[in-house]
């Protein structure tokens, strides 16, 4: 049987990365939905990590906000603080664009879809990279704000994914040796 290439349109653990993005103590209380946002913030860090794909994350002014939640920073090592609300000024691989590693792919996860989450999205875009939203790792205050978010950021390119769909096709083939222990991650 022939190898064919695969789609442009799929994400690669070669070519992507991972942004968890302000997952704080004082915030994440008032969030919908958050017990799942963490729990699927938590499996794609884990998955990132059997796939050596690389993992970021940032914190919102943690002076007022807090810093990030235990859960999630055990997978972390440093976690760089911003006042903007786009991720993309606190990110050194970011300022070089996606040239140095190659990696031109970002998952984007965390809080809140509507602001913090939806203009690291935009100005990703805008930059070049290809974004990935898995739905179920991105959460706001209300559910509107989440819907129309993720309905914007669709219409502007991102790609809309959830959790379990991303880091199977970051794995790529049921024949890669990390497959069961992703199998693990997403039951």
């Amino acid at each position: 049987m022939p190898n064919l290439p695969r789609s442009l349109e799929l994400a690669s653990r070669e070519d992507t990365r991972l942004l968890i993005v302000d997952m704080q103590e004082k915030f994440v209380p008032v969030i919908e939905e958050i017990d799942g946002v963490i729990e699927n913030c938590v499996k794609l860090m884990q998955g990132a990590k059997i796939l050596g794909v690389p993992i970021s994350a940032t914190e919102q002014y943690p002076k007022g906000l807090g810093t990030t939640i235990p859960q999630i920073a055990e997978h972390l090592d440093e976690v760089p603080e911003k006042l903007d609300f786009s991720c993309l000024n606190a990110l050194d691989w970011a300022e070089s664009g996606n040239e140095p590693d190659g990696r031109s792919r970002v998952i984007v996860a965390g809080i809140e879809t509507h602001v913090c989450i939806q203009q690291t999205a935009l100005d990703l875009l805008a930059y070049g990279f290809r974004v990935y939203i898995p739905a179920d790792a991105v959460s706001s205050r209300r559910s509107f704000d989440y819907e129309v978010a993720l309905q914007r950021m669709a219409e502007s390119g991102a790609v809309i994914t959830t959790t379990e769909s991303i880091l199977f096709e970051l794995c790529q083939t049921a024949a890669a040796s990390e497959f069961k222990e992703i199998s693990r991650l997403v039951k």
